[in-house]
């Protein structure tokens, strides 16, 4: 049975543990003169069976899940003759290619050697015997927790404390699995980064000026290591993303000023959601429209006033984008500002100030943290955003100041470096973790600076 159908199956055995044992905990209070003679409430002797039920079973299931088909592919690998015994890691992904596809029906066998053959058979055999044993361990488990709990239900027994234990602990766990994953994130990066900078120098990489990744199969070709600076990369990213900013920080902050402060009420149940539908929005379908119309006339526009601009420019991607992000502005900085205190609006209308005074004076300032908080988000949205510029701005690594020219980003250089089957040997996918490395450096400085204002503000205005 697969793992897909013993979910379900383990939820619904844990949902008959809890309704035997809300029932059998009422009847066991019925003669005691009722549930208030008990030590806790009927659902939670019923909750504690449906987590004895579920808990142990799901675990048993996601361990087997996790390990199940590494433990499978080295018995089948260990069982091939030892002249079709894979000699690098390259070859054992193509064998056991071979024989995961044989093992479909997907390859003919009569196209593969005998030993073969024999390794996708076992490898069938493995998977149904395992997927049986799976089924009838976890169905086991499942029961006898539930049977254990449902035998537990008794007066004496505070099922309240053992219910609010184990969910801390699930609570507990759910929020380790999340900073152990973060950390698993960015030692990964880091290794690899090392591994990179061992093949490049991070001088080379940090302050060169020219991008080309691209190495050649010889060493006595031109070109053969490559050329790994990121400055263009950098400056690219940086122009389309400040090009972005420019759009959305004045458009979404003042579009949030007129709908929380001098929009009325039914204007403001039209626009809002009109304005977050941007959001919505798949980011392919703002990279059509940057390629398909503002590109061209951004290019028109330029040739009418005697400039020379590409067909793929920043300034078309950081314009699609900045209209992307404008809900992100704008949301954000509506909600902080309709957040602020109303003694604050009332007091300094009350002092005489003006509508216009108190929201610069007085709203604004207190607003501050939540409105930097929306455009740190707004920010990181735009350095973090691929496809509009795979689209508008296209994907030569180009060192120009100039909107007009077409660029390229880092995200982009990632996507391109790690597209299709590569070897973590060579030191052009390896690029694409140090690129990862520096976006990510970027991105915690952003939060760095945007924390230090948010306190300085809260400080002065909570």
């Amino acid at each position: 049975m697969p793992t897909s159908d013993l979910l379900p199956l383990v939820l619904l055995l844990a949902a008959v543990a809890y309704g035997l044992a809300f029932i059998r905990s009422r009847a066991v209070a019925m003669p005691l003169g009722g549930i208030r003679n008990l030590k806790a409430l009927p659902v939670y002797y019923a909750a504690r069976a449906a987590l004895w039920c579920a808990i142990p079973a799901l675990i048993v299931l996601g361990a087997w899940a996790t390990f199940e088909g590494k433990v499978i592919q080295d018995m089948v690998m260990a069982s091939l003759p030892a002249e079709l015994a894979p000699q690098s890691a390259g070859q054992a992904s193509l064998t056991l290619s071979q024989i995961s596809n044989l093992a479909a029906g997907k390859l003919d066998p009569a196209m593969v050697p005998e030993g073969i053959s024999g390794a996708a058979t076992l490898l069938q055999e493995l998977r149904e015997q395992s997927s049986r044993f799976k089924a009838l361990l976890v169905i086991l488990i499942a029961v006898l927790g539930g049977t254990f709990a449902w035998t537990r239900i008794a007066p004496h027994i505070n099922a309240r404390k053992s219910v609010e234990r184990t969910l801390q602990r699930l609570f507990f766990v759910s929020a380790a699995v999340a900073i152990l994953t973060t950390i698993g994130i960015v030692f990964s990066v880091i290794f690899e980064t090392v591994r990179f900078f061992g093949k490049v120098p991070v001088t080379e990489f940090l302050f060169g000026t020219n991008w080309s990744p691209q190495t050649a199969l010889r060493a006595d070709q031109v070109g053969s290591e490559g050329a790994f600076g990121i400055i263009p990369l950098f400056t690219g990213t940086l122009m389309i993303s400040a090009i972005a900013l420019l759009i959305a920080v004045p458009v979404g902050l003042l579009s949030a000023v007129y709908l929380s402060e001098y929009a009325s009420g039914p204007v403001r149940s039209v626009v809002k959601p009109l304005l977050e539908m941007l959001a919505g929005v798949p980011t392919v379908v703002y990279g059509f429209f940057a390629a398909l119309t503002v590109a061209p006339f951004i290019r028109d526009l330029a040739l009418m006033l005697g400039l020379e601009a590409s067909s793929q420019s920043a300034l078309a991607a950081g314009l699609v984008m900045g209209i992307m992000i404008i809900p992100f502005v704008s949301s954000l900085s509506d909600d902080v500002i309709n957040a602020v205190p109303r003694s604050l609006r009332d007091g300094s209308l009350a002092l005489g100030a003006t509508q216009s005074e108190t929201m610069k004076n007085v709203i604004f300032p207190a607003a501050l943290p939540g409105i930097m908080g929306g455009i740190l988000l707004a920010a990181s949205r735009a350095i973090g955003e691929t496809m509009i510029v795979v689209m508008a701005a296209g994907l030569a690594a180009n060192l120009t100041a100039n909107p007009l020219d077409s660029v390229t980003t880092v995200t982009v250089q990632i996507v391109t470096l790690l597209t299709g089957d590569q070897e973590f040997d060579s030191a052009k996918t390896l690029a694409a973790f140090a690129l990862g490395m520096v976006l990510f450096m970027v991105t915690l400085l952003l939060n760095v600076i945007a924390l230090k204002i948010v306190r300085k503000y809260r400080e002065q205005y909570d």
